[in-house]
């Protein structure tokens, strides 16, 4: 490894600084996300770049790391979708998505159908659930209504 990315380490413990550069599977390992998945948000969010040395070996900044860690804040966490989190990424800026990473910020919830987009077993809030069975109900009255308008003889004519 290069003497720039030489991972400092302390003296005490063996482990490496707070502002030594990670491999992706010291940051995979860290955040509890697969190094498929880093790859996979490299492609989707333009912000994170890691350096990348001889043989594409990626190295991560403790910038990078913060960032990593609020976009997987934004996703799995808060449950936006990829897009939501490109949206919060372009409206706030790469500095507040790195604080909604060290915990010092908190975006704002998702769309609503953002989160309903990112239910994995398509299931519904309980109030969710309510309004929709009340909206339904709705309809179902105004539906008896006008089949009644219809049955009606045309007085008109």
């Amino acid at each position: 490894m290069p003497p720039a990315l030489a991972a400092e380490q302390t003296a005490e413990t063996g482990e490496k600084s707070a502002h030594a550069f990670r491999t992706i599977s010291e940051v995979a390992e860290e955040l509890d996300v697969p190094q498929h998945v880093l790859r996979f948000w490299e492609t989707r969010f333009g912000q994170i770049r890691p350096v990348k040395r001889a043989g594409g070996r990626r190295y991560y900044r403790p910038q990078d790391i913060e960032l990593v860690a609020g976009i997987r804040q934004l996703l799995y966490v808060q449950r936006y979708t990829i897009a939501g989190a490109q949206r919060v990424l372009k409206e706030n800026g790469v500095r507040f998505v790195q604080a909604v990473g060290r915990g010092e910020a908190v975006a704002a919830e998702p769309l609503v159908q953002e989160a309903e987009a990112a239910a994995p077993d398509g299931t519904l809030a309980a109030s969710d659930r309510a309004a929709l069975a009340e909206a339904l109900r709705e309809l179902r009255a105004c539906r008896t209504l006008l089949d009644d308008l219809r049955a009606l003889p045309d007085t008109e004519a």
